[in-house]
């Protein structure tokens, strides 16, 4: 079959220059020839939008710790609202995200997303300038920030689209590691930004750049017809009972809930456990070695199976917990610094790991007792499988976003309680001891029945 491009193949003129009707992933052929150099191109363009929106679903936590000196007064529960809700809407944006690039085209809703950012920026900007503001118009303007958030479910189901299942570990940890690095960068550069310019300079710095995005996206991204589809409630809620999407949403809370809630509170804890370091110079490092080791959990699932890497990676992130929880104890600065770094390591390999199990789960699946015999009968479970597979995505990667709140709220508790970070830790190891069970009992062991019956299995270098 020869190799379709974009240049001997165009689209139908009603669809426009930027859209794809013919692709193939999964066929060498028009991989080599075609697929690989359009999918490359996309992702960079992609990973440009999602790391923005990861900047800007930041930007409060960084602004509340400078808000009395913009003449805003807050109590301390109103300040954690402000931080928490947008991870809140953020967590909840992700399943209709996901949803809208099969709808109106991945190119088209990069677009859309990207300029969406613009909202959360001026508002920023009008509340700075406008102190007097009343609280729940700052709480509005804050849950605003949370299409940042959702940002990553829509990028993240467009990507997946045009990689083949083989080849989509690194291609995915590569788009979510970009946007992850959002988190590190506001850490990093905000608070110079903010002694050089003042507050309101955080929402101003952000708007050229989303402009800069959705021109990119607009010039250099497409759209594939083989990726659409509408959604229904009823398919949306199908997802959402099944029992791959729930097990892999428990497993997403222990790698992204774990990255994103601990990003959260990072400065908070340096703070509360050892209040005379400077948690202000090192607190952007945990986001960055986890962003820079997502790719990396990607890539080694690809080679040796999502599924062993989850197990074995949750079972190091237990006992990376259990050591910053005695260096709390010992009140050892270095080995808690060393050992937290360790942990959100282990949350980038996790991350990757667990979003190449996603479609190859699915994928598995639908080619299960596929009679390979009939024409197009393997395309079509492909097919299917990629769009279970894109429908669960949504609704685990929100769940796992969510689950960074119930982090949050672990650590608010033990310090409440206890006065110390140590009894969460030692909940967090018990749960991470449960994943590693989990991930077992699904995706690597195959019960006498199932090899009795020929199963196809699930686990190994597959998932």
């Amino acid at each position: 079959m020869t190799a379709l491009t974009e240049k001997t193949a165009p689209p139908a003129p009603a669809r426009g220059r930027r859209w794809i009707d013919d692709w193939r992933p999964d066929d060498e052929g028009f991989w080599a020839a075609t697929g690989r150099r359009v999918a490359t191109r996309n992702l960079v363009f992609s990973i440009i939008t999602e790391h923005l929106g990861f900047s800007v679903w930041l930007l409060w936590s960084i602004a509340v710790l400078n808000l009395p000196a913009a003449g805003i007064k807050l109590t301390v529960g109103e300040t954690l609202w402000l931080t928490t809700t947008p991870n809140l809407v953020g967590a909840a944006l992700r399943v209709p995200y996901t949803f809208a690039p099969a709808r109106f085209g991945g190119r088209n809703f990069t677009i859309v997303s990207a300029l969406l950012l613009l909202i959360p920026c001026g508002s920023f900007v009008y509340a700075i300038n406008n102190p007097g503001i009343p609280f729940w118009a700052l709480l509005l303007i804050a849950a605003t920030t949370g299409l940042g958030g959702g940002n990553f479910a829509s990028s993240m189901a467009n990507i997946t689209h045009f990689y083949p299942a083989s080849r989509q570990g690194l291609p995915l940890g590569l788009n979510a590691a970009g946007g992850n690095l959002g988190t590190s960068v506001t850490q990093l550069a905000m608070p110079p930004l903010i002694v050089a310019f003042g507050l309101v300079a955080v929402g101003w710095v952000w708007m050229p750049f989303i402009l800069l995005a959705a021109l990119l996206a607009y010039l250099f991204m497409n759209n594939l017809s083989t990726a659409t589809s509408s959604y229904t409630l009823r398919e949306m809620a199908a997802s959402a009972r099944d029992r791959q999407t729930i097990v892999m949403s428990v497993l997403y809370i222990g790698t992204f809930g774990s990255f994103i809630g601990y990003s959260f509170s990072f400065g908070v804890l340096i703070k509360n456990q050892f209040p005379d370091v400077k948690g202000a110079n090192v607190i952007w490092l945990g986001a960055c070695v986890g962003s820079l080791a997502r790719p990396f959990g990607g890539w080694l699932a690809d080679r040796l199976g999502g599924a062993r890497v989850t197990m074995v990676n949750f079972f190091a992130m237990g006992l990376g917990v259990a050591v910053v929880a005695y260096a709390v104890q010992a009140k050892s600065w270095p080995l808690f610094l060393t050992a937290f770094l360790l942990v959100f390591l282990t949350t980038g390999l996790g991350n990757g790991s667990t979003y190449k199990m996603i479609p190859a789960i699915f994928r598995n699946r639908a080619l299960a007792g596929v009679d390979a015999t009939r024409a197009g009968a393997v395309d079509e479970a492909v097919a299917r499988g990629r769009r279970q597979a894109a429908a669960a995505i949504g609704i685990i990667s929100a769940i796992g976003a969510a689950g960074g709140v119930l982090i949050q709220q672990t650590f608010r508790i033990s310090i409440e309680q206890t006065k110390s970070i140590g009894p969460a830790l030692l909940v967090l190891a018990g749960f991470y001891a449960v994943c590693v069970a989990l991930t077992w009992a699904c995706y690597l062991r195959k019960s006498r029945a199932q090899e009795e019956a020929g199963a196809p299995d699930l686990a190994g270098v597959r998932v």
